[in-house]
């Protein structure tokens, strides 16, 4: 037998060695790779919606969802799409968009494509005085207003997202016995465009209803624009995100068609997703930066059943920053303004709508909303025939007129007050077409009253005021474009206009300043110097600058791009001329001006990410729900809801109002 020779204890030693060094790479590949795998699935789950994902963890088999893309669908994409067991109901394609119908497994490998930018549910939407003079409409009206008789809306398209419009009322003629329902178009399936749930009739009329009823006793903000009935609430008052982005959508297209300038949604759905995400607000903020004016509904719960103020609950689309969102003030009946509050119920801000980063971190919208309020108690507007509300509730028909096409009936909610400042933004362009939808809601805001007493969490700027509205209008350049330069002069006339407005004997003054995201500024020269966030394509909050968390505001040390002038640091000077100050308190206001007031809380506050504005927390004089209450609680109360619960919650709507009958002949010096 032959011995083998074996090999030196060196090289016994390099052997094992180069082993435990595969050994340890390969470890050290697999669990970087396991790591990386992670990093994705995080990754991919930012890209979900937090009430997705609920679901998901719930063992939902199925899903209806929204998809919203970045770009281009690849090959892949489009054959899961095109899968056995996905289903596209809709395409939105201005905005990009899919409504979809997929099992729950399936979610993951959709995220995992790099144009997919976001997954949501399809989720459920719903309905959330003497106006025409408390607003200050009948001021620009007479014959002693600004621009004596004609500032009625004439030629302004306001597209209506509702229930459906009853086109037989009366309230919808124009003065030459036209209808001015220029188009209905049904989203909900269902076929019709009449409406069966009585809520987007009482809603239309606010914002155009004409002055044929009563003498003109409840005649609408705008009473000859036209109007375009989009119906996306069924017979019971209920819609899906997926009809909304249609109707949009469709306006998107149609627009210049129908010259639809506004778009009122008095309907919400809860605001988890922050905004940067939502389908509905990305849609918004497309149309807005199109040129169209988008008026959002705050919502209705303001105030939980043990009377507790809540803060944080405004709802989507209203925590869009470039949508108009509306509160509902309560005016007791009255047409002087002196008595006049924010309404329990209305929604309070700041948004609370969130995005969760690749970690888990999540990051809260934490805006100011809404931007103003608009009387929205007890309103006295148009009752669509045989509606269900009036049928589950028959005490909300006021008892006008006993002819169908005659009838009115009592409304309250932030549903109410949203078509208010529709109409106000149709007499504004009519006043002046070119106005941009950032100029017009710096308009509102800056002529708006602040109510004494209540905080910017819950009235913005304060409540508007149509006369104040549009006199700075009327007097505003109306050949500015993008190549306008910052700081050129805004008004035609060397004199701003009186800073005051005069209503039923009583005189107030303006707010003077905006709402700008988590702060707000004031200043004579946002009115009588050109500002770049006037511009399409930016929103009133791209000229706040922020340092180290603190909006730069009196006393902060300077940071590049910032100017100083009088002692006073200002915004970003790209954006922003010199003469305007950010404030960095959230005040209450003193029922004078925007920057007069209490210190309710500061700004900083709202710049933490939740940490120190937390769920749940004790803001001064009431709470900030937790994200859980949002998902469970949130959806919006339906008005003819409202209505039931306001003695128990409210207590607001314990007024009376004395109603002119109707003769059942025609008004017609209105």
């Amino acid at each position: 037998m032959k011995t083998m020779n074996r090999p030196p204890a060196a090289a016994w030693f390099t052997s094992l060695m180069l082993l435990a060094t595969l050994w340890a790479s390969f470890t050290l590949s697999e669990g970087t790779g396991h790591a990386q795998s992670k990093l994705r699935s995080a990754a991919h789950a930012s890209k979900l919606s937090p009430d997705l994902s609920e679901h998901q963890s719930a063992g939902t088999a199925r899903l209806d969802c929204i998809l919203q893309l970045s770009g281009k669908p690849s090959g892949r994409l489009n054959a899961l799409l095109n899968r056995n067991g996905v289903h596209i109901r809709a395409h939105f394609n201005s905005f990009n968009s899919y409504a979809i119908n997929l099992p729950a497994s399936v979610v993951e490998e959709l995220a995992s494509f790099a144009e997919v930018s976001h997954i949501s549910l399809n989720n459920a939407v719903e309905s959330f005085g003497h106006v025409s003079s408390t607003s200050g409409a009948d001021a620009v009206r007479s014959t002693a207003g600004i621009l004596a008789s004609g500032l009625d809306g004439t030629g302004i398209g306001i597209a209506i997202l509702d229930s459906g419009i009853d086109q037989e009322h009366k309230a919808f003629l124009g003065k030459g016995n036209d209808l001015r329902i220029l188009l209905s178009k049904d989203f909900t399936g269902e076929g019709r465009t009449d409406d069966p749930y009585g809520h987007g009739t009482h809603v239309a009329s606010i914002a155009a209803g004409n002055g044929r009823i009563s003498n003109a006793e409840y005649i609408g903000v705008a009473p000859n624009s036209n109007i375009i009935n989009l119906r996306v609430l069924n017979s019971q008052g209920a819609g899906t995100v997926a009809w909304v982005l249609g109707a949009l959508d469709w306006v998107m297209t149609n627009r210049a068609a129908y010259n639809i300038r506004v778009v009122n949604m008095s309907l919400g759905m809860p605001a988890v997703d922050s905004y940067k995400f939502d389908p509905v607000c990305r849609a918004v903020r497309r149309l807005v930066d199109a040129g169209v004016v988008v008026i959002a509904s705050a919502g209705n719960n303001g105030k939980n059943s043990a009377g507790q103020k809540i803060y944080g609950q405004i709802k989507s689309p209203g925590n869009e920053p470039s949508a108009i969102t509306i509160g509902a003030a309560n005016t007791y009946g009255t047409d002087v303004r002196g008595d006049d509050v924010v309404a329990t119920f209305s929604s309070r801000g700041p948004t609370r709508s969130y995005w969760t980063d690749a970690v888990g971190t999540k990051h809260y919208d934490n805006l100011i909303k809404p931007d103003i309020v608009a009387p929205g108690n007890k309103l006295v507007y148009a009752e669509a025939i045989d509606n269900l509300i009036v049928r589950q509730n028959p005490q909300l028909d006021a008892g006008v007129s006993p002819v169908d096409n005659r009838k009115m009936m009592f409304m309250n909610g932030t549903s109410m007050a949203a078509p208010v400042a529709a109409g106000a933004a149709a007499l504004l362009l009519q006043v002046n077409p070119s106005l941009t939808p950032n100029l017009i809601k710096m308009i509102l805001m800056y002529t708006a009253q602040p109510l004494a007493g209540n905080n910017m969490f819950e009235q913005g700027a304060g409540e508007l005021n149509i006369e104040g509205a549009v006199r700075l209008a009327k007097v505003m350049r109306r050949d500015l474009s993008a190549s306008t330069p910052l700081g050129a002069p805004l008004l035609t006339s060397l004199v701003a206009p009186a800073p005051q407005t005069t209503i039923a004997g009583q005189t107030f003054s303006w707010s003077k300043g905006i709402i700008a995201g988590p702060t707000y500024a004031t200043g004579a020269n946002l009115i009588t110097k050109y500002q770049k966030i006037y511009a399409l394509g930016v929103v009133l909050a791209d000229g706040v600058v922020l340092a180290d968390g603190v909006v730069l505001a009196d006393g902060v040390v300077l940071a590049d791009g910032v100017v100083l002038a009088d002692g006073v640091v200002l915004a970003d000077k790209t954006k922003m001329s010199d003469g305007i100050l950010l404030g960095d308190q959230i005040l209450t206001s003193s029922g004078v001006v925007l920057a007069d007031g209490m210190p309710f809380m500061a700004v900083r506050m709202l710049l933490g990410d939740g940490v120190v504005l937390a769920d749940g927390v004790v803001l001064a004089d009431g709470v900030v729900l937790a994200d859980s209450s949002v998902l469970a609680n949130g959806m919006l109360l339906s008005d003819a809801v409202l209505q039931a619960q306001s003695a128990r919650i409210n207590g607001d709507e314990t007024i009376s109002l004395d109603l002119e009958v109707d003769t059942g002949m025609d008004y017609l010096g209105y």
